[in-house]
């Protein structure tokens, strides 16, 4: 006895999946000069943070034996 597989319409997943997108790229819009600046600062003030927690913990691990580790 063989199984066969069902008959899946991908072209009517595609099709939807299309439809989706096309809606989104129709809503979206360039940001103002405003948004954008304030995108970047959080941004930058997030690559910032993650930048100097990573420096300390390599002063840490760099400097174990002076700290009494």
């Amino acid at each position: 006895m063989e199984i066969s597989k069902p008959e899946i319409k991908t072209d009517v997943i595609h099709e939807e999946l299309f439809r989706k997108y096309l809606r989104v790229l129709k809503l979206a819009r360039t940001p103002t000069r405003e948004e954008f600046t304030k995108i970047a600062t959080v941004a930058a003030a997030g690559i910032l943070l993650i930048g100097m927690i990573g420096f300390l913990i390599f002063i840490v691990f760099e400097h174990k034996l002076m700290l009494g580790f």
